[in-house]
């Protein structure tokens, strides 16, 4: 059997000892790591280290944010599941009657009557006539009083000798505002209370500051939203009714009059007044767009006098024909 060398016996002793350190340092190494994560999973259950992972930062409440962005078509979808309507009225009636003062006290008592909760939001009167007055008053009437005001209008001028001149409904159709905006407030009042929960446990400063900026944020989407669901609360709970009321004699200018100086002369002198009216707009017009038709004007004039010159400059004299004379051979 052949002997080994000392030297050779020297480098497998080497070789054994680096290999047996090399495998020390391994197992220390994995030993290290497998505690470092254990620790680390430890200290994440510990209260403040749960803290501080909740108030991340603005990451986690654009998160929140964008989470409740997505909610708010589904919570949208489940506010309108029983098929409610909103809608938003308006009635104009014109009506031709004998006295509309005594017109305009009957519709006001009778509405006031019918709802008690209507308000008169706007009258106006017009002198017409002797003792005679065009007036124009808007209603603000509940809408489950709406259609027995609709009803009572349209037949008004039927019963007291009167003329319908005018009867137009207008409706429009809010429902898909009036859903989303209800929806969203109530993803904002959850995220509000999500945030407060978060603040009653806040212990870092940062933290803090973070959690109320973010809450003022949201208070103020919630006042803007709630300004907005009132409004539309209130047109679809009372609809606006506008009725005029005009002298029943005030009939068209009839074309079948005899002459009449005076009134030729007033319609003369009304046809001067509204030529010279238009007559001083257009030159009212006029001035305001000189400041562009003075330059295209001489820049026109300077063009065509430049091509004048021009072809005077290069135009042929003409010859003046000679007389012929005759040569005799």
């Amino acid at each position: 059997m052949p002997r080994i060398s000392k030297v050779t016996k020297k480098r497998l002793f080497w070789s054994a000892s680096m290999i047996a350190l090399l495998m020390v340092l391994l197992v220390g190494c994995g030993s290290g790591t497998a505690s470092q994560t254990a620790g680390g999973s430890s200290d994440s259950y510990s209260p403040h280290s749960a803290r501080t992972e909740s108030f991340a930062g603005n990451a986690s409440s654009s998160q929140a944010s964008q989470a409740n962005n997505a909610a708010a078509p589904a919570a949208k979808k489940a506010a309108n599941l029983n098929g409610q309507q909103y809608l938003i009225k308006t009635l104009r009636v014109n009506l031709a009657v004998k006295d509309t003062q005594k017109a305009a006290d009957d519709i006001r008592q009778w509405i006031s009557s019918t709802d008690p909760l209507a308000t008169t939001v706007n009258t106006a009167y017009e002198p017409f006539d002797d003792n005679q007055y065009t007036i124009s008053i808007s209603f603000s009437v509940e809408s489950k009083f709406y259609t027995q005001t609709y009803s009572y209008l349209r037949d008004y001028a039927s019963k007291y000798q009167g003329r319908l001149l005018g009867f137009n409904e207008s409706v429009q159709d809010i429902t898909d505002d009036y859903v989303d905006t209800q929806s969203r407030l109530k993803t904002l009042h959850a995220e509000q209370t999500r945030l407060l929960e978060l603040l009653s446990h806040a212990q870092a400063l940062g933290d803090i500051i973070s959690i109320e900026q973010k809450l003022t944020d949201v208070q103020g989407q919630i006042d803007s939203y709630e300004s907005r669901a009132k409004t539309l609360s209130n047109q679809v709970s009372f609809y606006t009714v506008t009725v005029y009321l005009q002298p029943l004699g005030a009939v068209p200018y009839p074309t079948n009059l005899p002459w009449n100086l005076n009134q030729v002369f007033h319609d003369a002198w009304v046809a001067s007044v509204s030529f010279g009216q238009g007559l001083l707009t257009f030159l009212v017009w006029l001035l305001a767009f000189s400041i562009y038709i003075i330059p295209i004007c001489v820049i026109v004039w300077l063009v065509v006098k430049f091509r004048t010159r021009l072809f005077g400059r290069f135009r042929r004299p003409k010859v003046a024909a000679s007389p012929s004379s005759g040569t005799g051979e």
